[in-house]
């Protein structure tokens, strides 16, 4: 492992749908002593009525309840890393809400990984999972907003021929270039 460490704090793990977010963030979690796996998604499932999906172009209510997730999520992260966890964040945090959801968590150390596979990849991916992510988006629009929208923050990884083992152990050996500094 690099010269920084994981001990407390909270990682964000982003990437487009099927980039192997959920998988690499617990992989990731199981490797620590003491850490908890923060799911994104689960806090847009729990609007029950009233739920707008976010699609391209979508509408202003949907994007404020993408900000409501956002807020959430980094709360969680900080409680968890206020009881001594390592909150392991994963969700989609792409383009211009990348910056001010790294603003809204609070704890430190704090750590961005994003995942970063190729269009490829990813629709293979996408093809052999039993859920389906893409909706309204299409892998290519998606990956447009990765690539061409989204700070470069963090360590990005193109993890399209690796194993989610592999992507865990360049994650922990390159820590460093992970750490969001203030």
């Amino acid at each position: 492992m690099g010269d920084v460490s994981l001990d407390g704090g909270v990682l964000v793990i982003t990437g487009v749908m099927a980039s192997g977010k959920s998988t690499v963030a617990q992989l990731l979690a199981e490797h620590l002593p003491r850490a908890v796996h923060v799911r994104g998604d689960v806090f847009r499932r729990m609007l029950v009525s009233g739920r707008r999906e976010l699609v391209p172009r979508g509408d202003e209510e949907a994007v404020e309840q993408l900000r409501l997730r956002y807020r959430v999520s980094a709360s969680t992260a900080d409680l968890y890393a206020a009881a001594g966890w390592t909150a392991i964040v994963q969700d989609v945090v792409l383009g211009e809400h990348l910056r001010p959801y790294l603003d809204a968590i609070r704890a430190r150390p704090l750590h961005l990984v994003v995942l970063a596979p190729s269009q490829e990849a990813v629709a293979a991916r996408e093809a052999a999972r039993a859920k389906t992510g893409y909706g309204s988006w299409t892998v290519d629009g998606l990956d447009h907003v990765l690539r061409d929208r989204t700070p470069r923050l963090g360590l990005w990884i193109d993890t399209s021929d690796q194993t989610p083992e592999q992507t865990v152990r360049a994650i922990l050996d390159d820590l460093k270039n992970a750490l969001i500094e203030d």
